[in-house]
């Protein structure tokens, strides 16, 4: 019994430093960052396109994901749907004002875990001048080195629906469709200390 006793104080020791440890600081990499979105357009086609070009930060808390958070920023001329007129019109005031609203940006607010290597995180989605609310359905695709930048190096897939009036774009429907599926997909290095 007198044995264990050094073991135990061992053993709460290291969970209490694991319980404090602190969340670490990814940034995006751009280049391997989209949000593709996808609508339907008069019950005719889904027509796709996306936004790259991400800056912005993950504090990755790997024991306790839910003290996680996400900040990014996304340049809204950076839209492209393989139409020029079409990215356009989607860059003037119809729908992205991109002129007074250059930039989309999410901030998180607050994530639940729902399984081992997925969570709802929940944050605020500012495009066009507006501010709403999203739930993201994300999910961990992986962590570890990379094996060319030779990092430590994180993956992140999510997906989510959006009401594209909410943010005042909503010209056009219902007969092109107002619900906008979103497919996002992040990877982040670990930064310098």
């Amino acid at each position: 019994m007198i044995r264990s006793l050094p073991l135990a104080a061992a053993a709460s020791a290291l969970l209490a430093t694991a319980a404090m440890a602190e969340p670490v600081k990814y940034t995006l990499d751009p280049s391997h960052s989209q949000v593709v979105f996808t609508y339907d357009h008069l019950g005719f086609s889904q027509t796709t396109g996306m936004f790259s070009g991400f800056e912005g930060e993950i504090m990755f808390d790997a024991e306790n994901p839910e003290s996680s958070s996400v900040n990014v920023e996304i340049p809204a001329s950076s839209i492209l749907t393989g139409w020029d007129k079409r990215d356009e019109h989607f860059s003037s005031d119809d729908f992205l004002g991109v002129e007074a609203n250059p930039v989309v940006t999410f901030t998180s607010t607050e994530i639940k875990t729902t399984g081992e290597d997925t969570a709802e995180i929940t944050g605020d989605l500012t495009m066009n001048g507006v501010t709403k609310p999203v739930t993201l359905d994300a999910k961990l695709n992986k962590v570890g080195d990379h094996p060319m930048a030779n990092k430590p190096w994180a993956g992140f897939d999510a997906t989510a629906t959006i009401m594209r009036s909410e943010w005042d774009m909503g010209k056009f429907a219902p007969n092109v469709s107002d619900e906008v599926e979103l497919k996002i997909s992040v990877e982040a290095q670990q930064a310098d200390s």
